[in-house]
């Protein structure tokens, strides 16, 4: 529901007209379980109003989205909308025991943010435990009322929600390998808009179809909602033109094929240019790890044009590979942001620096605790970290770490997170991988803290402890420049001649390549506490997460203002 805000007195002048295109955009999320048949399963998933995926959420450019969540299911719930700045509205940004503490079953929250200076795709999803498997839908932002896409004009925009799909009971499986100290098990299908295709057993109907017409061209807004698994996206006979990522605009990018990361999102224009026809439209997994299970099915749905005959046979894409590291670094490398004035949110890429990171990751191991029997190597659990520190949420400790640098109270986090790893090693040497020594990390809830409006440069660097994989790591409250990626260690004498500082592409989440690095930047302008963390979900409990503390600014307008009264309380 949209309601308009009009202005308070003409001696605005012209901001009168910006007001008055302003709206106030209100949703109610009613979230509660029922029961679906999928793949011949009956199951109970945890879902918002009934659906999945969840209500799309569609907003222009500086509107104020108001969301009412009613938790009406048996677990505790937060919200977070993935990708959005929230420009001194930390408050809302949704992940548990960090911006705020859990919407217990019976109880509501209602978010509130202004959507600043930013247009595209982005995605809304659950920041509690696994939930976001099913509680997820997308928030469309367009151009503010005035101005134009970037791009032609489509006729028509399309939500293209790539998920998986596990026969079990997500948060029980959840909470038995946190028991077991083991990993998540490989899904039983991926999906597309919540439905798995034809490729499977008992999902003959069970197909997401668009109808297209001849000449037309559609908007395809691709969101990864995957809990563990990069994902290839084609079309049979079809090519797409990348025009914008994570809700950023790109210089045009021509390609059959595109790669997204959980987490990420990507625009891509496709025009409907071959015989009248079926095609279908398919997405499999891009792997890179070699010590799990892997779900290595296909998910597809079909693409129909306007006349096709029901006894014309659908045509298949040739898929990649699941290992196809090489299709996957050409996707992810090619793209460039867009720096012309149709782009009316490019800022130049700050030239100097004032903090540089330098942040190792992977998977790492825990001592099991006594009496439990651990089924991860050496008979320990599975952990992560980043630079040897592996992330605890700070549940049970009476608030969320936003009120604590609200407050400025102690003993909820601490600002000694290292600049860079306290050991040095031969990062992706596959030869350390299961090196004891450099395989156990202290458990710690601590943060960097940043001066407000510093630059910031950071390292992004894989390792091959446990094995080498790639990590989609988001950022929360902030897009960043990617200024360059590649394989192995980095090494700043040869890999910063690779730096890209005049388009470089804009992201919230990033695909770190398989034993590599990548190198980000942003500027920290917005004050609060935000969470950093690789979206691969099981890495989140396991500890592959920190967290910034960005310290207010100097004036009333660059300060965080007071928590809502309506906060949920720890």
């Amino acid at each position: 529901m949209k309601l308009f805000l009009f202005p308070l007195a003409l001696a605005f002048g012209l901001f009168a007209s910006s007001l008055a295109s302003a709206a106030i955009v209100e949703h109610t999320f009613e979230v509660k379980n029922m029961t679906v048949e999928l793949l011949c399963n009956r199951r109970v998933i945890t879902t918002v109003n009934g659906s999945l995926p969840g209500p799309t959420i569609r907003v222009d450019e500086g509107d104020t989205l108001v969301v009412h969540v009613l938790n009406n299911s048996p677990h505790n719930i937060t919200i977070h909308w993935h990708g959005i700045f929230q420009i001194l509205s930390g408050w809302a940004d949704g992940p548990e025991y960090v911006t705020q503490c859990a919407i217990r079953p019976k109880h509501s929250y209602t978010y509130r943010f202004t959507i600043k200076r930013q247009e595209g795709t982005l995605w809304w999803h659950a920041h509690s435990s696994v939930l976001r498997a099913t509680v997820h839908g997308a928030l469309l932002i367009r151009p503010h009322p005035g101005r134009k896409y970037a791009f032609l004009h489509p006729y028509k925009e399309v939500p293209i929600l790539l998920g998986e799909w596990w026969n079990g009971d997500i948060v029980e499986i959840e909470n038995q390998i946190l028991t077991a100290g083991n990993e998540l098990p490989p899904s039983n299908a991926y999906t597309i808009n919540g439905l798995p295709g034809n490729l499977y057993n008992c999902s003959e109907n069970q197909m997401f179809n668009l109808k297209v017409k001849r000449g037309k061209t559609y908007l395809l807004r691709i969101i990864n909602t995957a809990l563990n698994n990069q994902l290839f996206f084609k079309i049979a006979n079809h090519k797409f033109t990348v025009v914008a990522i994570d809700a950023g605009y790109t210089n045009p990018y021509v390609t059959d094929v595109i790669v997204v990361a959980p987490g990420q999102t990507t625009d891509a224009l496709l025009t409907a240019d071959q015989p009248v026809g079926s095609y279908y439209m398919a997405a499999s997994p891009y792997i890179t790890t070699q010590v799990i299970a892997i779900d290595d099915t296909t998910t597809r749905g079909l693409v129909v044009y306007e006349g096709t005959s029901n006894s014309t046979a659908p045509l298949m894409p040739r898929m990649p590979a699941f290992n196809d590291t090489p299709t996957a670094h050409k996707f992810y490398t090619n793209i460039t942001g867009l720096t012309t004035k149709s782009n009316p949110h490019w800022n130049p890429c700050p030239r100097s620096v004032d903090e540089h990171l330098f942040m190792t990751f992977g998977i790492s191991l825990a001592p099991c605790p006594q009496n439990t029997t651990c089924l991860g190597p050496f008979g320990f659990r599975y952990s992560a970290s980043m630079n040897n520190e592996s992330f605890v949420l700070p549940s049970g400790r009476g608030m969320s770490m936003l009120e604590a640098f609200f407050n400025g109270a102690t003993g909820v986090y601490t600002t000694d997170f290292p600049d860079k790893p306290l050991v040095e090693f031969d990062y992706t040497n596959p030869n350390i991988s299961f090196d004891q020594s450099l395989l156990f990390a202290p458990k710690s809830t601590k943060v960097k803290k940043l001066k407000f409006n510093s630059t910031v440069e950071i390292v992004l660097q894989n390792t091959a402890l446990i094995g080498i994989e790639n990590h989609p790591m988001h950022i929360h409250g902030f897009n960043f420049y990617v200024l360059a990626q590649g394989f192995g260690n980095y090494n700043a004498t040869r890999d910063e001649a690779k730096f890209n500082l005049v388009n470089p592409q804009m992201r919230n989440t990033i695909a770190v390549p398989v034993g590599g690095w990548a190198v980000i930047r942003f500027k920290a302008k917005n004050p609060g506490i935000w969470l950093v963390h690789c979206h691969i979900d099981a890495h989140l409990p396991w500890g592959l997460a920190m967290a910034f503390e960005i310290e207010n600014g100097p004036t009333p307008s660059s300060t965080l203002p007071p928590p809502p009264a309506d906060l949920p309380k720890c």
